[in-house]
């Protein structure tokens, strides 16, 4: 029950940062529906990240870093995420200023990191020889806030692009997340938490921009430009 709660309960607390920072809440029930689309995602996301390592993996140590950052995860994982926001979320009447966009890029990052989660702690520890219970310590501290906070960054461009339609904010939307992702799969261990400390400085300041956005503002309703 223990390992359970620290494979599920860090996304819950992160969600729920983000969820009750925004000054005009978003509804419960969309959230939950974007949460659960993030876990659907984690299905083709799956299919695409052992094709492209069957396909580039020859062995080496470095191929099997490459195959397994930005040759399949940093892409597949986040153009699927973005998609959700691009052709679900974007269509909400909910969706009706910027900082929607990091609640909603933080939602569905968390969905897809959540199932992820529970597959590497209740059935790939044990492929890789490491206890359940620690892998979840482990990833909880690591893999989850790296996540959500990739959700953040997509969301914040994601709503900047929504809301003045530029298209610069859609090609960092894509392309921010993907060098992260990328750089913190490519990398060793020991850099992880470097990768993670840059990324959680980015994101506070990504975030608060918002929120000094949000304190004057009597609604939230803006018009969307695309």
């Amino acid at each position: 029950m223990t390992t359970l709660l620290i494979t599920i309960v860090p996304s819950l607390i992160i969600l729920a940062f983000f969820f009750f920072s925004d000054k005009f809440k978003e509804p419960k029930q969309t959230i939950a529906i974007v949460f659960f689309l993030g876990i659907l995602i984690c299905l083709p996301a799956g299919i695409i990240n052992d094709f492209m390592y069957e396909t580039f993996n020859d062995g080496s140590d470095f191929s099997e870093r490459l195959s397994s950052s930005f040759l399949s995860a940093a892409w597949s994982e986040e153009l699927l995420k973005f998609v959700i926001l691009y052709f679900i979320v974007l269509r909400r009447n909910e969706f009706n200023e910027p900082m929607d966009g990091i609640v909603y890029g933080v939602t569905v990052s968390l969905g897809f990191a959540t199932y992820e989660n529970y597959d590497y702690v209740f059935r790939l520890s044990e492929e890789f020889g490491v206890d359940p219970y620690q892998m979840a310590v482990w990833r909880s501290y690591s893999a989850i806030p790296m996540h959500g906070l990739m959700g953040c960054v997509m969301g914040f461009y994601f709503g900047l692009y929504a809301f003045t339609a530029k298209k610069k904010y859609i090609v960092l939307c894509l392309l921010i997340p993907f060098m992260i992702h990328g750089l913190y799969n490519f990398l060793p261990h020991p850099a992880h938490f470097m990768v993670l400390g840059v990324v959680i400085v980015y994101s506070i300041a990504l975030h608060s921009q918002f929120k000094k956005m949000q304190i004057n503002k009597k609604s939230e309703n803006q018009q969307k430009k695309i």
